[in-house]
């Protein structure tokens, strides 16, 4: 039973925030309508708040918050005249509207479905710990660290464990076509160091394609990341947990295009095929498993991540890159792992509630004085 200080309710209040001001708004959206559906309604109540592309906050109505929503191309948020609300520091979930100043509802933990910037690099993390809230997923710091793939392969180095060769720039420092060679080979792949969904991310097979893949990248943010090819196969694998994570078994992805693209992830649905479990030997599950954990762990994520992986001929396991808040639509590898290894959709998300809330009350035991 959750009490709250006017009321007394016997189901938690959820506040699915979906949408947001990123390039990856419309997969979050979809990772909604999937989380809403399979939510337990008969032990959460689910509070829908939707982030326009201008970063305002409106609450939803559960029947019609969406358009077009069995196509991924147009699927975008109703444009019927809702309430804008507000989180307020301290504010213990209370939603205010921003016309009326009155509390128009209050939720007990929040279930950030947002992708990409605004919404998977710690900047909502931050609001709702201001706001004195428990949210699923990475604290900021993990949040942060797990967004910005420069910073993730450095931590990852430091902590001895297998990346691949990279090199970052910016508009005033950037490498050239020659000196990426020099550094990691060719064909090589250009992709902004902060944005997810294999948004901006071109393959450069030779320098006419140089200029176009760096011009795609500075789109989607100030800083960008040239990482070497690795030939081998895309394995994933799903971490869940707090301080004692577990690992999924691992899927593969086989992807029908020349790398597993946003097209491919979204929109095209021969655009890959999700081999769940993946084709591997009992030994090479295990590592993979354990370097999921260790990846988690390094990285300061709590609650779930993805960690995806590139597998060579000859049994070498690279890390490609962390996830702090993957897609959750239902064609997403996150949930068919879990699902693969014996935890259905829903019982995840509850999982995920739970341990949300079980930081949080740790973390309010935690001194703020010193005496």
């Amino acid at each position: 039973i959750v009490m709250n200080d006017d009321s007394i309710s016997t189901k938690i209040k959820v506040g699915i925030i979906f949408g947001g001001k990123s390039a990856e708004h419309e997969v979050s959206l979809q990772s909604a309508k999937n989380v809403i559906d399979a939510l337990d309604k008969n032990k959460y109540e689910a509070i829908l708040i939707g982030i326009d592309k201008t970063g305002k906050w409106f609450l939803n109505d559960a029947s019609k918050f969406l358009l077009n929503v069995t196509d991924p191309k147009l699927i975008q948020l109703s444009n019927e005249k809702k309430e804008e609300v507000t989180l307020a520091p301290e504010g213990k979930g209370s939603l205010t509207n921003l016309d009326t100043k009155k509390i128009d509802n209050r939720i007990d933990v929040a279930f950030p479905i947002l992708h990409g910037p605004f919404g998977e690099d710690g900047t909502m993390q931050g609001l709702l710990k201001l706001a004195g809230i428990p949210f699923v997923g990475a604290s900021v710091l993990g949040s942060s660290v797990g967004m910005d793939k420069e910073i993730t392969k450095r931590l990852l180095r430091d902590a001895g464990i297998n990346i691949g060769k990279f090199l970052s720039g910016r508009e005033n420092h950037l490498p050239s076509f020659m000196e990426v060679v020099k550094k990691i080979g060719l064909p090589f792949f250009v992709k902004p160091a902060n944005m997810g969904s294999s948004i901006g991310i071109n393959k450069v097979k030779s320098e006419d394609d140089f200029e176009a893949a760096v011009k795609d990248a500075f789109k989607y943010d100030r800083k960008i990341l040239f990482e070497e090819f690795i030939p081998g196969r895309e394995i994933e694998c799903s971490v869940l947990g707090n301080e004692n994570p577990i690992a999924s078994i691992p899927g593969e992805i086989i992807s029908n295009h020349d790398f597993y693209s946003y097209e491919a992830k979204y929109i095209d649905e021969n655009g890959a095929i999700l081999e769940i479990p993946a084709k591997l030997s009992h030994e090479m599950i295990q590592r993979i498993q354990d370097m999921s954990v260790n990846v988690f762990r390094a990285l300061e994520c709590e609650g779930l991540a993805r960690v995806d992986f590139f597998v060579t001929e000859n049994n070498e396991i690279f890390v490609n890159e962390i996830n702090t808040m993957p897609g959750f639509t239902k064609i997403s590898m996150y949930p068919k792992l879990w699902e693969a290894s014996g935890i259905s959709y829903s019982e995840l998300i509850d999982k995920l509630i739970v341990l949300a809330m079980e930081r949080f009350k740790k973390e309010q035991k935690l001194e703020t004085s010193f005496k």
